[in-house]
């Protein structure tokens, strides 16, 4: 059965550079546009191309215009620049990738309302489902009472819950921690659902989700508000009148003013991490492909060459982002039980070193 996969891979290796030189594609190919597509949000999901023809799934629109009210549609009606009921997707200019219609004046204006489903909404709605597969089974047997430890997936699941809890949530925010477990551990299967999604190359894998700004900013103010809301007195006294010598912080607020640029900055941090390393990572994969077809013209063997290194790398590289994927939740969970713990801290009698 190991010799069986080990000469598919090397067929794979030798087919694909003639794939590439057969592809018409090739000789025009812009990396950026292909790894910039492929990273962004759209109004289908893109699924193959068959020759001359694109096979996507079509996603709704629900838009409501300034000019005519609601409009609700399939987004095949949109595609190669068609115009449907007054709109459609631009290309080019600061709405580039979405939805406009004409105004009065012949310009482009965005809708009043625009709440399509999109491809990293409807990855969203999908991925909940998934983690709702995978946790309510465990949250049935947990009801059930039973003393027999869980067996095979579920017992992994299992396992990795209580490592959160007990190893992170426990530790970092303290003696209430029950209260914060349930958004923590929501947070941490969250990304790691999503992020393992993601490196699913077909359908309904592949979004981008926690490689999208948005999602992880969202992430990262349900922090903010969980750590400021239940921070408690000592919390908010050592950011406006922290325990340090008095010239530093009147009557010039130098450290006050700090520890409030604080207040953002770590919430900040946690949504650029996790945004970063994600789209980092599909986008080195995406390059490495398209090496295959950037090293056409340079001759076959060349390109046989290049197209072995590409696949191995790529491999390799889907290899680490398993392993980032585990490590980005767990450092997003960890560092949000952290700050949690921080804010509920019970100071201790300040040294006066006034």
């Amino acid at each position: 059965m190991q010799k069986n996969n080990i000469r598919k891979i090397f067929t794979l290796l030798l087919i694909l550079p003639f794939l590439a030189t057969s592809n018409t594609f090739a000789q025009d190919l812009n990396v950026k546009e292909i790894i910039f597509e492929h990273l962004g949000d759209s109004y289908s999901w893109h699924i193959t191309k068959w020759g001359d023809k694109e096979i996507a799934i079509p996603l709704p629109v629900i838009v409501r215009s300034k000019q005519s009210g609601w409009h609700i549609f399939l987004s095949s009606h949109l595609e190669h620049g068609a115009e449907y009921q007054g709109f459609h997707i631009t290309h080019e200019g600061k709405y580039a990738g979405k939805i406009v219609e004409r105004s009065h004046t012949g310009g482009e204006i965005r809708p009043a309302i625009d709440i399509s489903i999109t491809k990293n909404a409807a990855a969203l709605m999908i991925n909940s489902i998934v983690l709702l597969l995978i946790i309510l089974p465990l949250a049935r047997w947990y009801k059930h009472g039973t003393m027999k430890p869980a067996k095979g997936f579920m017992g992994a699941v299992e396992m990795l819950l209580v490592n959160i809890q007990e190893e992170i949530i426990k530790t970092c925010v303290g003696e209430d921690y029950k209260r914060f477990s349930p958004y923590l551990l929501t947070v941490f299967f969250f990304i790691l659902v999503n992020n393992l999604m993601g490196l699913i190359p077909l359908f309904p894998g592949g979004a981008n989700v926690t490689g999208n700004i948005a999602i992880t900013m969202v992430l990262a103010l349900c922090t903010f508000f969980a750590v400021n809301i239940f921070g408690n007195k000592a919390y908010w006294e050592d950011i406006f009148w922290p325990d340090v010598p008095t010239w530093l912080k009147s009557p010039v607020p130098i450290m006050p003013a700090l520890e409030f640029i604080g207040i953002f900055i770590k919430p900040f941090a946690l949504m650029i991490r996790l945004f970063a390393n994600i789209l980092a990572g599909h986008s080195i994969i995406l390059g490495l492909f398209c090496l295959i077809f950037i090293t056409v013209s340079m001759g076959k063997a060349i390109n046989i060459g290049m197209s072995a290194i590409s696949v191995i790398f790529a491999c390799f590289m889907t290899f680490i982002e398993l392993l980032v994927a585990y490590l980005q939740a767990y450092i997003f969970t960890l560092l949000s039980a952290v700050f949690i713990g921080m804010a509920r801290a019970k100071h201790e009698a300040h040294v006066n070193r006034n």
